[in-house]
């Protein structure tokens, strides 16, 4: 089973003691999102988990113990933009914190996101070329490949604020290419996350980089390339406060993990159903 840490919340920036005790305790409960009765148990050991993905936006919290995960394949996708706090509201400093944590993980274990990508009235089109480029110059030799992707609309984010200019399809592939240019300028090959822009389509949960072969997630939109993978977080538990986030449900953020529960959020009432997932 590969492990998705995770879609739904950023565990290395947030949560990183609470993973660390998990992984020591070798399993780890995960509510069902949609039925909070239904709670899934997985076992965190190396002979169970063919290898775990790690979605982040700042992974400095969790880089002193990273050591701890030295018998088990793991990659980190990365995700590093242009935009201010206007919009990613209660981020770190990305040059003097998330961009050096980025560089400690290694170019073989690191994939740089550059998403989603919109377009207003300040983050215009050459906005995002010299933001790409100032970040692909930070980051040439520390990874291999870098994953871009254009906003996308959930009923659970209302981004009017934003005050998006939406491109059409001639565009996005216009801007992708450029984009995918600067990479390859930088030693990095330019993929596109669920997108049809012209350029090869991600992975992001890659059954291949850790050796094994794994049906498609019929979870995920219609161009995702990603496989299978049990995600082990819960939604609206992070507090980046990203204006464009469908993570965090209606803007509501719950209160803070404790990190000695074996699920992440609330602890369970005594009530629920928990089924082996793996």
């Amino acid at each position: 089973m590969i492990v998705s840490a995770s879609r739904r919340t950023d565990i290395p920036a947030f949560f990183p003691e609470w993973f660390y005790n998990r992984m020591g305790k070798g399993f780890v409960l995960i509510r069902n999102p949609y039925n909070p009765q239904q709670v899934g148990r997985v076992e965190l050991t190396p002979d169970r988990v063919e290898g775990i993905v790690f979605w982040t936006k700042n992974a400095a919290p969790f880089l002193p113990r990273i050591g701890e995960l030295s018998q088990f394949k793991y990659y980190f996708q990365y995700t590093i933009t242009g935009y201010g706090r206007d919009v990613e509201r209660n981020l770190p400093d990305k040059e003097t914190v998330v961009i050096p944590a980025f560089k400690k993980i290694g170019s073989n274990k690191a994939i740089w996101r550059y998403d989603p990508i919109f377009i207003n009235e300040h983050y215009t089109w050459d906005y995002h070329v010299q933001a790409f480029t100032k970040i692909a110059e930070a980051l040439e030799g520390y990874t291999n490949t870098a994953v871009m992707s254009f906003v996308d609309y959930y009923r659970t984010v209302n981004l009017d604020p934003l005050n998006i200019r939406p491109l059409t399809p001639e565009q996005q592939r216009e801007l992708a290419q450029q984009l995918a240019e600067i990479a390859a300028a930088h030693g990095m090959e330019l993929q596109s996350c669920a997108e049809d822009v012209g350029i090869p389509h991600s992975c992001c949960v890659d059954g291949r980089r850790f050796g094994v072969v794994k049906p498609k997630d019929r979870n995920q939109r219609g161009l995702c390339q990603c496989v299978e993978s049990v995600d082990i977080g819960a939604y609206s538990t992070c507090s980046h406060g990203c204006a464009y986030c469908y993570a965090t449900h209606y803007g509501i953020v719950h209160p803070d993990v404790d990190p000695d529960c074996d699920v992440l959020g609330p602890p369970l009432k005594g009530t629920e159903k928990i089924k082996q997932r793996n």
